[in-house]
């Protein structure tokens, strides 16, 4: 048997209805930004395997350092112990992050980060004698799948099933630049009508609502409103951290920096799991305390373990370098010339760009998992090319060390499938 049909044997995957969908596809290998499957076939990585592998697959500089690291000390307890990996990770990380940023809290994914910024924001005003129960958080955001995370998204595909559990939230619009003054009398009356803890909010790009990108003065004006009202501001950077909007984080974009920021996915390049729940010093402080039940009482087995540190402070240096950075811009002069080219065309609804991150609507209808859906992955693979369509929604995200001939190769499939549907 192949591996796709010991596949089928005992493995359920993720967001896949396996009776409309039982197959799948066995990948062996990955190198900087191809794909090869078992039967030989090769497929340019254009989403960067969900905006991880942002220096490309099993890049040298990352995997040498891993291993070097993996035969002094693979892996620790982090409650007790500390190690020079997450030490040296803390000290690099604070050259990047917004200047309000202080303290790190290690989890395992973008999901758990998000949780545990919910759980500081609730419990900074509980550890303050304040009991404040309710969060805020835009439409239509997705935040994870854990209980907390699913409670501030707005996707009911994913979370239909368990809304009677979750936490209390109340949901405002997206800023568009029009709906500004809006959006505030619409949190003003949120304040006054109930005990808010916290704002969880994906800064600029809400990435699983197909790219959906909004409006930063809109946005500072709602984190400014926030401040007033000692509203616990989290921003969920876990898809636009580390370069993709074009700065280190979306958040440098805004002038009113987050409480709390969440990171994953872009944070070890891809190689391991491994989440960042960081904070300000405002916030750490609400939790030091004499009082052992004021302590953050969260903690993973694989927390700060040494080898995700070593490869996410490989993955910071390498985004910092000239060569990324040049790539960086490269690629988004490209996205803008091939919108350029594509935006007049009949079936196109709209472009947009922030960054690396470029989108596209079809003028078609189409369900979020439907047939048409199916159809464009199915020519797109079939074209060596891995884009994962968001409904009507095309989207590019990939590696910062693609080549210009593979980045021409994903636009001239783009326009290819245009002319299919």
């Amino acid at each position: 048997m192949n591996l796709k049909q010991r596949d089928k044997k005992h493995l359920w995957h993720p967001l896949t209805q396996h009776k409309l969908h039982p197959e799948t596809i066995a990948i062996i290998k990955a190198n900087e930004c191809v794909l090869t499957d078992e039967d030989g076939n090769e497929y340019i990585d254009a989403i960067a395997s969900w905006y991880t592998c942002m220096y490309g697959h099993c890049n040298d500089y990352i995997t040498s350092r891993v291993s070097t690291q993996m035969q002094q000390l693979d892996q620790v307890v982090f409650s007790g112990f500390t190690h020079e990996p997450a030490i040296k990770l803390s000290e690099a990380l604070m050259e990047i992050l917004p200047e309000n940023q202080n303290k790190i809290f290690f989890s395992d994914n973008g999901s758990t980060a998000v949780e545990i910024g919910i759980k500081m924001a609730l419990q900074y005003h509980f550890n303050n004698e304040q009991k404040r129960n309710t969060l805020i958080a835009f439409e239509d955001g997705f935040h994870g799948d854990t209980f907390g995370a699913m409670s501030v998204s707005g996707l009911s595909v994913y979370n239909g099933p368990f809304k009677d559990f979750f936490l209390n939230v109340k949901r405002i619009p997206v800023p568009n630049g029009e709906n500004n003054d809006t959006i505030l009398n619409t949190l003003q009356h949120i304040v006054s009508n109930n005990k808010v803890a916290g704002f969880v909010y994906e800064p600029l790009v809400q990435g699983a609502t197909a790219m959906k990108m909004h409006d930063i003065k809109g946005l500072n004006e709602i984190l400014k409103f926030c401040k007033k009202h000692n509203i616990i501001t989290v921003a969920d950077e876990v898809m636009t951290g580390f370069g993709k909007t074009g700065k280190h984080f979306a958040s440098l974009y805004v002038e009113t920096k987050p409480d709390i920021i969440c990171l994953s996915k872009a944070l070890t390049g891809g190689l391991l799991p491994m989440a960042l729940t960081t904070c300000s010093q405002k916030i750490y402080d609400a939790f030091y305390s004499d009082d052992m039940s004021k302590g953050l009482f969260h903690g993973h087995t694989y927390s700060a373990n040494p080898l995700a540190c070593t490869a996410a402070l490989a993955s910071i240096e390498l985004l910092q370098s000239d060569d990324i950075q040049n790539n960086i811009q490269t690629i988004i002069a490209s996205h803008q010339t091939f919108g350029n080219s594509i935006k007049t065309h009949h079936k196109v609804k709209s472009i947009r760009q922030l960054g690396v991150i470029f989108a596209l609507d079809l003028n078609i209808e189409m369900e979020r998992y439907g047939n048409l859906r199916d159809k464009l992955f199915k020519f797109f693979m079939d074209n060596g090319v891995f884009l994962r369509p968001l409904g009507n929604t095309i989207y590019i995200q990939a590696p910062y060390v693609i080549t210009k001939n593979q980045l021409e190769k994903v636009y001239q499939v783009i326009k290819d499938a245009l002319e299919i549907i």
